[in-house]
Parts: structure tokens; sequence; C-alpha cells
């Protein structure tokens, strides 16, 4: 691998970190850069690579928000311990079930979620404690440690953003501390699906070290941007992630086939 190419590769992995730290999505960058950067590799040792790389970012973003705001461990606690078994169950499908498959569900899903952002500006700026039922704890954990787990480890792109609208939409956490609750969930997704693609010979050990110090680097500033700026700043941020999965999944179903 050339110099331009390993250059463009660390410098998407800092963009990913930042993006993932403040509301997820960062593989929409890094699992493109990652198969542009060396055509014919297959797409589970770019996802396994990717997560060797976001699993040092995610959980250094974790322990950036558990340090400087409050973590709800009662819900982010029980969800990443699911998460680490169903992203595991998900990386060890990705082989055998082709992502086109689920392109046409999540831009719908995306679609919604962008247009429920929208009409509602006031949702995750403000918490809304009364939502933190037991029964509602019970769904969001079911959701995030299961369903969008499962997601990660099968596909992987726009997970995190998956996982902060769970958290404010079932529980009424703001997006700040919504944010700090998904990273601990995610630091457990790649690390389940990570530990599959390892095993199976899915992970570029040497590429995705290097790319792990720079999703790192990305990671605390994203981090620390988060918790300065707020949750309005995150919920524009958010908006864009959302919009640019869109575009992305929606080039790969219709226009790059």
């Amino acid at each position: 691998m050339d110099a331009v190419t390993l250059s463009t590769l660390l410098a998407a992995a800092a963009m990913a970190g930042w993006v993932d730290a403040v509301v997820g999505g960062g593989g929409l960058l890094l699992l493109p850069a990652l198969l542009v950067a060396a055509p014919g590799l297959p797409v589970a040792t770019a996802l396994g690579t990717n997560k060797l790389a976001a699993i040092f970012g995610t959980s250094t973003a974790a322990v950036t928000y558990a340090r400087r705001t409050k973590v709800d461990w009662r819900v982010a606690g029980p969800a990443a311990g699911l998460a680490v078994l169903s992203a595991g169950v998900g990386a060890a499908l990705a082989g055998a079930v082709p992502a086109s498959a689920y392109r046409p569900v999540v831009l719908v899903v995306l679609v919604t979620v962008a247009v429920f952002v929208l009409v509602r500006p006031r949702m995750g700026v403000v918490a809304v404690p009364a939502r933190r039922t037991p029964v509602r704890v019970g769904v969001v954990v079911a959701v995030a440690g299961v369903g969008i787990a499962l997601y990660d480890g099968l596909i992987g792109p726009g997970t995190g953003t998956f996982l902060v609208l769970a958290f404010t939409a079932l529980v009424g956490a703001d997006f700040v501390h919504g944010s700090a609750m998904a990273k601990v969930v995610n630091a457990g997704t790649n690390l389940g699906a990570l530990v599959v693609f390892g095993v199976t010979g899915h992970v570029w050990w040497l590429l995705g070290a290097g790319m792990a110090v720079c999703n790192i680097a990305g990671a605390v500033l994203g981090a620390r941007m988060a918790l300065r700026r707020g949750s309005g700043f995150v919920r524009v941020v958010l908006l864009v992630v959302v919009v640019a999965l869109v575009v992305k999944l929606g080039h790969d179903e219709w226009v790059a086939r």
C-alpha cells in the first residue's frame, strides 16, 4: 500500500472516530475508504479491520463521557453485555447474508428517523426522566443489546446513530447522555464482532492498529466537543450523519448496481 493511500485511510479513521464519538456512523466513512483502497478485499475483512480500529475509538469515547457526565449503567450495562453476544452472532453471519438484503429496510428506518427528529425539534435536546420506566428500560436494552447489535455485526454503518436514537426516543435521554450510553454499548458490539472476525481470519491487523491510533485521536476530540457544545450540536451532527447514510445507502441500492 502506497503512502498516499495509507495517509487517506488514517485520515478517514480519525474522522470516523470523531463522528462516532459525537453521534455514531463513523463506519460510513471508514468502510468505503477501506474497500476503495484495497479493491478485492472481502467485505468481511473490511468489516473486521474496521472493528479493530473502532473498538479503540468507541472505548476511548466511552471513558471520556463517563469521566465528564453521568452514564446510566442500569441501562447501558445490560445492553452492552447482550451486545457482545448479539454482534458476535451477526459477525458470524456476515459472510452469508448480503448487505443488499438489508439496505431497503435500513433506508426506510433512516428516512423515518430524519423526519421524526425534524418534526420533534425538542427530542433529545432536553432529558425526559419520566420516560425511564422499567418497561421502557427493558425495551431499550433489548432493542440496543440485541437488534441493533446484531445489525452491527452483520453490516455496521450507522450503529452508533441508531443507538443514540434508541436511548433518546425510548427512555428520554438527552442527546449527550444518549451518546454516552451509545458509546458503552457500541464498544460491546465492536468487541463481539471483532472476536469473531479475528478468529475467522478477517482482520488486517497491522493496518487496523494504525487506524486505531487515529480513531482514538478523533474520538477524544469528538467526545470533548459534544460535551462542551451540548445536545443542540449533537442534534445537528445527527441529522447530517443520517442524511449522509441515506444518500450512501440509496446510491448503493439504486445507482451503483
